[in-house]
């Protein structure tokens, strides 16, 4: 069976869905906020020329997700499937943001654990690349059960502390 990198995943809290290319004012306007950006080391993405380029790589990676808010159906993130590898049976998540509204809950939560059930109906492991500065990020991946496994270069040649979460570890911690 062939890995989905875009599916529609429905929790209680949110929905994620395939981005499409009239998502970008909806999605540039929660990542127009520069708090959102201060620990990535795009810290620049709040600004449109950026966000576009951001943008633009997330529909053409074929695994961006956008999320919408099941209360609201206000668009709140968005967050994406890469670099399947079915011999490692691993997989990334990442790109993931949210509006600021919706930190500290469970919006997170629930977003992650959507994608990883998902991604564990064809991989053993999911892989977050976090830079080492983001430490929000690095919290809000260790609160879900990543473990840091070394460091490994981003595609952008950058650093990136990595974090994994295995199928036998995620299922442990939902029993």
């Amino acid at each position: 069976m062939a890995f989905d990198t875009q599916p529609t995943l429905i929790g209680d809290l949110l929905q994620l869905r395939p981005l499409q290319s009239d998502d970008y004012g909806s999605l540039n306007a929660v990542a127009s906020d520069p708090l959102i950006w201060e620990q990535h080391p795009a810290s620049d993405r709040y600004q449109q020329e950026v966000f576009q380029k951001f943008f633009q790589d997330a529909m053409d990676s074929g695994g961006a997700l956008i999320a919408i808010d099941q209360k609201t159906n206000q668009v709140i993130g968005s967050s994406r499937y890469h670099g399947y590898n079915a011999n490692a049976s691993e997989i990334e998540i990442g790109w993931t943001f949210l509006a600021r509204s919706h930190w500290g809950g469970q919006f997170n939560g629930e977003m992650k654990r959507l994608m990883l059930q998902h991604a564990f109906r064809f991989v053993e492991s999911v892989l977050f690349l976090i830079g080492p500065e983001n430490i929000r990020s690095q919290r809000a991946v260790e609160k879900i059960g990543g473990l840091r496994d070394g460091s490994r270069m981003d595609a952008s040649g950058l650093e990136s502390w990595l974090y994994r979460i295995r199928v036998d570890e995620f299922h442990e911690s939902k029993a």
